[in-house]
């Protein structure tokens, strides 16, 4: 009963009739009648304009893709223990598709006002290169160069604020609308130190270009070579890319020590601002190895703005050039007095004459000569420097602590012109040393036709012939150091790019020039030039130390302007350390005095030798008494950040727990980079180890006498010209020394 009663109350189907049948079919027939339309209107295209967008999307890859620079790295430079002289920087060129923007009428404005707002670009600008006929249609504009990473990633952040931004749905569909901006990844060549060692270090004149100093003669090892990113449309219509990565150059690691680099620049800064010369350079050099520990030689200037010419010139100076000054201006700023400029050296010179003279035999030991105050050859009179009066009769020693030009031209004539000129080429003079810089001048000595006893004579004692700094300082190291002469250097190593050693570069023994036994009589000689002779004012208290003084009477004859010096070791048995200053016309009057190079020398020895952890050698109970510097320092001599901080054994800041530390206080690794408190390395936004920016390691009254070195008379001859002698093509680029003929080996 009850399941018919179920049966009964169910609900009726109901059914499609004809009606609603003809409905559906009726639209069935219409989507599919618009399919097929759609299709064919596909097929038309494809047929009739498929290449052309084809091109369209090939066109919008290729701005990211069919061409793009991966700019490589330069490699760094170092300082012997390990502080960043230059590096390299991670940069970003702003692009503009100028296409993408003037797409849409709506991306223009929110565009424009993203580039002004955030990256502070002119806005008359940038709607001058959406606007011009040439440009409004490019899709690569470099708008602005070299931003930083920050800057980059405020840009990203205003386009594309956070889910937590506090910016209206009306501010954020606004900077949706910022297209068209995309930034390329280059480098920017930073100096932490500014103007330190300028003349020696150099600087980029783009990427990849240098012309200046360690940067131009090792570029290709720096430079490294740039990657690219290739893209293109394949078959399917899909884009694909290849990327060839970039390979980053390699890193050179120096001789050159930050710290002795400071206390040089810190005594010749001194200098200039109590008296001033018209140039000054100083070398400091290991005479054991040929290594270069510090250079100073000329015009300080920044090298992260080295076209700046404020440091040098007044501002009415600089207007006042035209193109072509501003160029010899510049030119001469950059220039390195310690390698470019030749010079007759002066009396410097006489310890390298009289060791020759000895090796060949000429004279000997327990010579003795004759200053009756001059020496006359025809019609000229050659006169010593205490003329009218004499020195007597004098041993070698006393010879060279009298700086006597007498018994030097003596010396000479026993040598004669050809045993003489033969000595010269020995020890490098009129031939490049092969010291790894550019542009080293070569100087010019005689030949057996141009040398008459005359020529002779005043070559004797270091005029007559020209030289450059770093030959004089390369003789006298092999003179001093038991007769070795090695290539002056500059590097010592070449990194990869990860750090790992690629290649060591060795002193190079070139030839011995003298024996051990004259070289040692030569030492002596020139300690009593410091004790009781011409260098007495170059003495550091605790030292004991060899020194020969220059006044170099320049040409013309008679104008009174003259180029001084001072050449000087320490200790005497046992040389660790080579000084060479020149002072080119000092700001005075009266300036053939010799004391004023001595006066820097002295002051640069004084915080040199306890740096470098040379031991007093003539201190008695352990203490070493205070060296008394030239009155004209006080108050001019500014302190130099390493040598008055805390140093460790190899002459680098340490906090007081011995870590690593910069100049900010922050600690670092041995390369520099930033280390938080448990030792850890901080990251950039791109998870990049982040570097330190402040990375280190380790015309006044003056008390002159009238001592100093004898002078030519203005009928000695002048200096040959360049163009009389032939000179070696320059050394402008890498090399692994000079070959055997230039450096006179059999």
């Amino acid at each position: 009963m009850s399941n018919t009663r179920q049966r009964n109350h169910r609900k009726p189907q109901k059914k499609i009739n004809h009606l609603m049948r003809g409905k559906l079919v009726g639209l069935f027939a219409v989507v599919l009648l618009a399919l097929v339309c759609l299709l064919g209107r596909i097929t038309y295209i494809n047929a009739t304009s498929g290449q052309k967008y084809k091109k369209q999307v090939l066109t919008q890859a290729q701005q990211k893709y069919e061409s793009n620079v991966l700019p490589a790295k330069r490699g760094d430079i170092y300082d012997r223990n390990g502080n960043i002289l230059a590096t390299s920087q991670k940069v970003y060129n702003v692009i503009l598709d100028c296409k993408t923007v003037n797409s849409d009428e709506d991306y223009v404005e929110p565009t424009v006002r993203a580039l002004v707002d955030v990256l502070g670009l002119d806005e008359k600008d940038i709607r001058s290169k959406l606007s011009a006929e040439d440009t409004k249609n490019s899709q690569y504009q470099i708008i602005k160069k070299q931003i930083s990473m920050d800057e980059k990633k405020a840009f990203e952040d205003y386009q594309t604020p956070g889910e937590d931004s506090e910016l209206s749905d009306a501010q954020k569909a606004e900077r949706s609308n910022v297209k068209g901006v995309w930034f390329e990844e280059d480098y920017l060549r930073t100096y932490p130190f500014n103007d330190l060692a300028c003349d020696t270090v150099g600087f980029t004149l783009a990427r990849d270009t240098a012309d200046v100093g360690l940067e131009s003669y090792y570029n290709s090892t720096l430079m490294g070579a740039d990657g690219r990113q290739y893209g293109y449309i394949n078959d399917n219509a899909d884009v694909e890319q290849t990327i060839i990565d970039p390979k980053d150059g390699q890193s050179i690691v120096t001789t050159l020590d930050v710290g002795v680099q400071q206390i040089v620049e810190k005594y010749v800064n001194g200098f200039k601002e109590a008296m001033g010369a018209k140039n000054i350079g100083v070398i400091v050099e290991n005479p054991s190895t040929g290594e270069i520990i510090a250079m100073d030689g000329g015009d300080r200037y920044d090298l992260n703005n080295p076209r700046d010419l404020s440091t040098v010139y007044t501002e009415d100076e600089i207007k006042a050039m035209n193109d072509v000054e501003t160029v010899e201006a510049l030119n001469g700023m950059w220039s390195n007095f310690c390698v470019t400029d030749a010079y007759e050296p002066g009396s410097v010179v006489k310890p390298i004459v009289m060791a020759s003279a000895l090796e060949k035999g000429a004279i000997q030991e327990t010579d003795t000569f004759v200053c009756d105050g001059s020496q006359t050859f025809g019609d000229t009179m050659i006169k010593c420097a205490v003329y009218p009066s004499a020195h007597g009769t004098e041993t070698l020693g006393e010879v060279i602590a009298n700086s006597c030009n007498d018994a030097m031209m003596q010396i000479g004539a026993k040598m004669g012109a050809t045993q003489f000129i033969k000595a010269q080429s020995l020890f490098n003079f009129g031939t490049r040393t092969g010291i790894d810089l550019p542009n080293e001048g070569a100087g010019i000595i005689h030949t057996k036709d141009s040398m008459g006893e005359t020529e002779l004579a005043c070559s004797a004692f270091g005029q007559g012939f020209t030289c450059t700094m770093i030959q004089e300082i390369n003789a006298m190291s092999s003179v001093i150091n038991g007769g070795y002469y090695y290539q002056p250097h500059l590097v010592t190593k070449v990194l990869d790019s990860n750090g790992g050693t690629v290649k060591t570069i060795s002193p190079i023994l070139l030839k011995q020039t003298i024996s051990s036994r004259i070289s040692s009589d030569i030492r002596s000689y020139m300690a009593l030039s410091v004790q009781q002779g011409t260098s007495r004012h170059s003495k550091v208290q605790g030292y004991s130390s060899g020194g020969k003084t220059g006044t170099a009477e320049k040409y013309p004859r008679g104008n009174g302007k003259y180029l001084v010096s001072f050449i000087g070791f320490a200790p005497v048995d046992d040389p660790a350390v080579v000084i060479y200053v020149v002072v080119d016309e000092p700001n005075v009057e009266d300036q053939a005095n010799s004391t004023y190079p001595q006066y820097i020398a002295q002051g640069i020895l004084s915080e040199l030798l306890p740096y470098l952890n040379v031991v007093p050698d003539e201190s008695e109970d352990g203490t070493v008494p205070e060296t008394e510097l030239w009155e004209g320092f006080k108050g001019h001599l500014k302190s130099t950040s390493i040598s008055d901080s805390e140093l460790d054994s190899d002459g680098n800041l340490v906090d007081a727990d011995g870590n690593l530390i910069d100049w900010d206080g922050n600690r670092i690794d041995e390369n520099g980079y930033l280390l938080d408190a448990n030792g850890d390395h901080i990251l950039d936004e791109e998870g990049n180890y982040k570097m330190s920016t402040n990375l280190v390691s380790a015309s006044g009254s003056t008390d002159a006498d009238s001592s100093g070195d004898a002078v030519s008379n203005p009928d000695a001859p002048a200096p040959l010209e360049d163009d009389e002698a032939e000179t070696t093509e320059d050394n402008d680029e890498e090399t692994d020394g000079i070959t055997n003929e230039e450096a006179g080996l059999e």
